[in-house]
């Protein structure tokens, strides 16, 4: 597959196969979009407004992608139990989080209702809760964003809706947006 760039930083190729599952079953998993003309445009937006200008401020060597773009067959992958271990391979929720970007079902309806796309990251050398401070100031037009803990990655999409939507985690790992008041409320004033 030809070399295609995302934005400035990140290709393509880097996009659809950081993550550990993929990694681990490589020779098994297509990674790339099967509806292309929709979902490459949709991550070329997500660079351009979102993460090009976190690794313009923290730096290409400090931005460490954990997931990017999910294909059919690597959400097949997150879905099943590692044979050897009997563990789930991963999380996935295709119809929320956006990391299958303008993919379609077998129906033809779009896994996710909300069009966009979405990645997993973390900054080397600074707390994520630095980062999301840093992303809010800036006022990056994010559509929802996931803060997981300060030593976890951010989730953040790019959207046409901008909603601006944070939330953060019980131990149980229900969504909530207690305890990030300040950042809710500065989104919030984004939006007027």
């Amino acid at each position: 597959m030809k070399k295609i760039l995302l934005g400035k930083y990140l290709t393509l190729e880097h996009f659809c196969t950081c993550t550990q599952t993929y990694q681990k079953y490589a020779a098994q998993i297509d990674p790339f979009p099967q509806n292309s003309e929709q979902t490459l445009p949709a991550l070329q937006k997500l660079n351009e407004f979102i993460v090009n200008p976190i690794i313009d401020f923290f730096g290409v060597d400090n931005f460490q992608l954990t997931y990017g773009f999910c294909s059919k067959n690597l959400k097949k992958y997150l879905e099943s139990k590692d044979p050897v271990t009997g563990l789930k391979n991963g999380r996935v929720a295709p119809e929320l989080d956006q990391h299958m970007a303008h993919e379609v079902n077998k129906n033809g309806k779009y896994y996710c209702k909300r069009p966009g796309a979405a990645c997993d990251f973390f900054i080397l050398g600074s707390p994520s809760n630095e980062v999301v401070d840093w992303i809010v100031s800036e006022k990056l037009p994010f559509d929802s964003l996931y803060f997981y803990g300060v030593d976890r990655p951010i989730h953040i999409s790019y959207g046409s809706e901008h909603k601006r939507d944070i939330r953060t985690f019980t131990p149980s790992g229900q969504p909530t947006q207690k305890g990030i008041e300040h950042w809710v409320k500065a989104a919030k004033e984004l939006q007027r």
